[in-house]
């Protein structure tokens, strides 16, 4: 399989996510990371992102509720290459009414190969990567063949993916 590879900056795009009974948790972490966290670009859901930027008193792009679409709209920026990493404090033992948009939020991130915590541990590990203010190229597989893929009865021009270099890098050489 062949990959592309997409570049991510030194001063990261994070998106910070937390379910209501995970709200106060993920901002314990992030008070006690904000220094790490004020020199990149911060986008939140709803109350979450409000929480947040009166905690922190840094600038965070807030976007809707969760419920009311937040959650897709971090997919779509995971999408379009506006955000390198999300932080999602999840509750495991609540059900959410919106579980589908958690479940594709979640999804985005992985065919995107973009790092993802889903709790404090994790977040922890990655806030605290020698990666995080260094450029990075994350591999993403070659979608091309999908995209141009024969549909019956349509024909579809390949789609640009936003971010990707031409450079393709082939497994055998990935490590």
């Amino acid at each position: 399989m062949t990959y592309k590879k997409i570049s991510m900056a030194p001063n990261k795009k994070i998106a910070l996510v937390a379910h209501d009974n995970k709200k106060a948790d993920l901002v314990e972490w992030a008070k006690f990371n904000r220094d790490l966290l004020a020199h990149h670009r911060i986008f939140a859901t709803g109350t979450t992102g409000l929480l947040l930027e009166r905690e922190l008193q840094i600038s965070i792009t807030k976007l809707q509720s969760g419920p009311l679409g937040g959650d897709q709209q971090i997919g779509a920026k995971i999408v379009d290459n506006e955000i390198d990493f999300l932080i999602f404090f999840w509750d495991p033992l609540e059900q959410q009414a919106h579980d589908p948009d958690v479940k594709a939020l979640l999804r985005m991130a992985v065919v995107w190969n973009i790092p993802i915590a889903c709790d404090r541990a994790s977040a922890d590990f990655i806030i605290s990567s020698p990666l995080m203010d260094k450029t990075y190229d994350r591999l993403i597989p070659d979608y091309e063949v999908y995209l141009r893929r024969k549909v019956p009865g349509v024909e579809t021009p390949p789609i640009p993916i936003p971010g990707i270099t031409e450079t393709t890098v082939r497994r055998a050489t990935v490590g």
